[in-house]
């Protein structure tokens, strides 16, 4: 969610950062980025007992990455007061955070809160191959936060470790039986497909020269929020008419952060972007 709050500010979307973090040397960096960024830092909670977390990402000989994890928190986390949100107000949310125990009660109740008010939600499950010894213990919830969302985005990867199946129209099922209307499904450089309503498309993702995958799914998501703002089409329900925009919007994105070693767009694209608003 960092990554897309990055690529969203430096397109000049309004945004703000919901998390925590320790008060050590790692949580400083990243909150002079946030600032550094226009992403606003108001409701980040900062711990002094424990430190804040790390992942590591391994690129392997196809700028594919496998990651490691190192955490250390504290009991009493995400205590800070949260956003109340209205129609118009996007959220998005996911990855390991989304399920973790110890903040799961109050992300609930702030998602719960924001869709009856109206904002839209975007889910991203984003799960790693790391975590698929906890999967029978995690899928509830999984199953919930999809229930949560107008739209769902996730990878190939992400169906198979969650679902086991390897095509969008089964990942889509799966996703409408949780109680989510939408699937937008990228396939790495092959496609992306989105399903729901009654339609379905596919989308060709253009050749580049990729020097790293890591923060391509996240910045699909900015992409895809950029251009629900951009149009006015972020309340309830997304027409067939705005779904070339949010995949062509969100291939882009994804496709300058594959261009380099950062893990958000670039400050010459967000320059660009800012333009077209």
């Amino acid at each position: 969610m960092l990554n897309s709050a990055i690529s969203l500010g430096r397109a000049g979307i309004p945004v703000g950062f919901i998390s925590d973090f320790g008060e050590d040397h790692a949580g400083d960096l990243i909150h002079s980025f946030l600032l550094q960024n226009s992403v606003s830092t108001e409701y980040i909670s900062r711990y002094s007992n424990g430190k804040t977390a790390l992942s590591l990402a391994f690129l392997d000989h196809q700028q594919n990455a496998d990651y490691s994890f190192y955490k250390i928190f504290p009991e009493e986390r995400l205590s800070q007061q949260l956003p109340f949100l209205q129609p118009g107000d996007i959220v998005l949310f996911g990855s390991f955070y989304a399920l973790t125990g110890p903040i799961r009660i109050k992300l609930m109740e702030f998602v719960r809160m924001a869709k009856s008010n109206g904002a839209f939600i975007l889910y991203d499950p984003n799960f790693r191959t790391a975590h698929l010894g906890e999967l029978n213990t995690l899928m509830p919830w999984i199953i919930e936060n999809i229930g949560m969302a107008d739209l769902v985005r996730g990878s190939d990867e992400d169906f198979r470790n969650i679902f086991g199946v390897s095509d969008a129209t089964r990942a889509f099922n799966h996703v409408n039986a949780a109680g989510c209307p939408i699937l937008i499904y990228t396939k790495n450089s092959q496609c992306v497909e989105m399903i729901g309503n009654g339609h379905s498309h596919s989308y060709q993702v253009p050749g580049i020269q990729v020097v790293s995958t890591i923060g391509a799914g996240d910045a699909f998501n900015a992409g895809i929020i950029y251009a629900l703002l951009k149009s006015k089409g972020n309340e309830k329900g997304i027409p067939e008419s705005l779904w070339e925009s949010m995949i062509t919007h969100g291939i882009r994105f994804s496709a300058d952060v594959c261009r380099s070693i950062d893990n958000y767009i670039s400050v010459d694209l967000g320059n660009i972007l800012q333009i077209a608003i």
